[in-house]
């Protein structure tokens, strides 16, 4: 799987899901467990260094780590098993009180929130330079006339900044959810066998306050083990995410066929090239991007039924997020990084999507023309009239202006000049350059507010 790395999952997020990233999270929850429980008075301040300092990846032994959690269910317990030896080594009376009042879902899941906390941070810069990117070329080319399509045809003119704002819109809002998500998720575990901390007794709730201030995470009013909606609502964002860029990949690669050809993705040496076919140009960050789009529904609707949990420790459930959440997360990752570079550095070409407006002869402004004749003879008249005249160019091959010329109905209310003037693509935008404008002006506001 590591070789399609490089295809699928280049971002800085795919380190934060290391193996060394997941140890060293659960050992930074148990160092700060002991910071906490020394600063508490639990713990004598003899012990604390002897277990910080053995609190680092590089001292565990990760062949033999990933024997032993398949026969103890989880990483964590033979990783405190690795843990104590350590310590033991270095002082013998500190050893045992490694992992104190805690049970192994609790270095699992704070570990791996820790995890999350930098990725988190990760994807906000990501998201940024996807924005940037997106502002940038939406402003310069809201005014670059092209066809509009609906139900994969023609149907009026747009312009490429007004689509390329549509995408810019929804990260906005994805970036509200994800600066408002973070405070959220990014909270404690800490409960202990069962969930009431009753080996720490009285000390409970100071040790696990400590605890949070010395990890720098949220301190909840409960523990969490048993209830996943934080986690679920972490892989439902970035699933989000995957589903904006995903709508706006498959738009770029059907603009990319060779029939349209109005964009290109980035040219490099390589890049997007055939085994065969010397002159094949591939969409290949689309390709990347898609992909990770097919597959993050499947992951999140693991997440949505590892929701259901046993008791106070779930089997199944719980176990599903391990591996599954880092993989939806990195191929997010994945797909944001693709988009940017896509973004910033892709081919658009005005004069093909200007001749693209022209090879209906003029049926794409027929909307326009319904309704400047409207005005005389009514909504139904006037559709029906230009409906037929339409059909009636298509059948002779013919201009729909010519056709428009020589009615008798159209010419008695239009004329020549204001034909003309009504099947003119860049008088037909409507308010596409407010939008943009409205976009851009949301994206410099929220671009400061940070």
């Amino acid at each position: 799987m590591s070789l399609l790395t490089p295809m699928m999952r280049t971002s800085p997020l795919t380190a934060w899901f290391s193996d060394a990233q997941r140890v060293q999270g659960m050992l930074d929850f148990e160092a700060a467990l002991a910071r906490a429980q020394v600063e508490c008075g639990l713990v004598p301040q003899a012990a604390l260094n002897p277990i910080i300092e053995s609190c680092r990846y590089e001292n565990i032994d990760f062949s033999a780590l990933g024997q032993a959690a398949a026969s103890a269910g989880n990483l964590a317990i033979p990783l405190v098993k690795q843990l104590t030896a350590r310590v033991k080594q270095r002082d013998d009376a500190a050893a045992r009180y490694v992992h104190w009042g805690a049970t192994s879902q609790d270095a699992i899941d704070t570990g791996f929130i820790l995890q999350l906390r930098g990725a988190l941070a990760e994807t906000d810069s990501l998201l940024q330079q996807l924005l940037d990117a997106l502002a940038h070329q939406a402003a310069r080319y809201q005014d670059t006339v092209m066809p509009g399509r609906t139900w994969m045809q023609h149907a009026l003119p747009v312009t490429f900044g007004l689509k390329l704002a549509g995408t810019l819109d929804a990260l906005l809002r994805w970036q509200v959810r994800l600066r408002e998500m973070r405070s959220r998720v990014l909270a404690l575990q800490f409960g202990g066998a069962a969930g009431t901390l009753d080996s720490l007794k009285t000390q409970a709730p100071r040790i696990a306050g400590a605890l949070a201030k010395t990890l720098d995470l949220q301190l909840p009013d409960a523990p969490w083990h048993s209830q996943r909606d934080r986690l679920l609502e972490v892989g439902a964002w970035y699933a989000g995410v995957c589903g904006t860029l995903g709508k706006f990949a498959n738009d770029f690669s059907l603009l990319m066929q060779t029939e349209v050809a109005e964009v290109g993705e980035p040219v490099a040496e390589g890049r997007g090239g055939s085994s065969t076919m010397p002159h094949k140009r591939n969409p290949i960050s689309c390709a990347a991007i898609l992909t990770a789009a097919q597959r993050t529904p499947g992951l999140v609707a693991t997440l949505y039924a590892g929701q259901i949990q046993q008791h106070e420790r779930a089997l199944g459930g719980w176990q599903a997020e391990w591996e599954t959440l880092p993989e939806l997360i990195t191929l997010a990752g994945g797909a944001l990084a693709q988009s940017e570079t896509l973004v910033r550095d892709m081919q658009v070409f005005p004069h093909k999507m200007r001749a693209d407006l022209d090879i209906t002869h003029g049926l794409i402004m027929a909307e326009a023309v319904t309704l400047a004749l409207a005005e005389f003879v009514g909504k139904a008249e006037a559709h029906h009239r230009v409906e037929a005249l339409c059909r009636q160019a298509l059948d002779a091959s013919r201009s729909l202006l010519s056709v428009l010329e020589t009615d008798p109905l159209v010419s008695e209310h239009l004329s020549a000049s204001r034909l003309t003037q009504l099947l003119d693509p860049t008088t037909a935008t409507g308010s596409s350059a407010l939008f943009v404008r409205q976009v851009v002006a949301r994206y410099k506001e929220q671009r400061y507010e940070c």
